[in-house]
């Protein structure tokens, strides 16, 4: 019985020791994130989940990200949508359901797409025969610069504005519940 521990012990510290001895991985330069919007009683309404790319110094909209061509809205995987309840999307009903998330980034404005399409890479196999929706919204000045890509949910009457900004730029996409 002792034999066998000794010999236990002996392959965790073969196996163990050369995984504590490599340094730790890189981390995501794109890190996931998630923007929620809850109803008051903290039953949730809208989750988007995305990828934060850094301006690092580029200029984003209109070079890195080219005006008039359709953006993942974020980093590596496309940016992921799911509404829990039926809603008003601009003055368009879409049913409750995951969908992706793209753009169309614009000098003074965007559009906004929800597109049937999940589980994709980017915006490479977008096909615009599947959106849901599409939105345009007025392209807005940022008053500082947003060094990482970001989402957030501003609450408004009977829903709430999706914020989407990044560099100098910014976009409210609206959101509320269907009648």
């Amino acid at each position: 019985m002792k034999a066998l521990f000794i010999t236990s012990l002996m392959l965790t510290l073969l196996i163990v020791a050369p995984l504590q001895a490599q340094e730790f991985p890189e981390a995501d330069k794109s890190p996931m994130d998630i923007a929620m919007f809850r109803a008051q009683d903290k039953t949730p309404l809208i989750r988007v989940i995305y990828s934060r790319p850094l301006k690092n110094g580029r200029e984003i909209f209109g070079k890195l990200q080219p005006f008039g061509e359709v953006w993942r809205t974020g980093a590596n995987e496309t940016t992921e949508i799911k509404l829990y309840k039926d809603m008003m999307i601009g003055d368009q009903t879409v049913k409750a359901g995951t969908y992706s998330l793209f753009t169309i980034p614009g000098e003074k404005e965007w559009t906004v797409i929800l597109n049937k399409d999940t589980d994709t890479w980017g915006a490479f196999g977008y096909k615009q025969e599947r959106d849901v929706v599409r939105v345009t919204t007025p392209a807005r000045k940022a008053d500082k610069t947003i060094e990482f890509f970001s989402m957030t949910f501003k609450p408004s009457d009977n829903g709430a504005d999706l914020l989407m900004g990044w560099d100098n730029a910014y976009v409210e996409v609206p959101f509320t519940n269907a009648m």
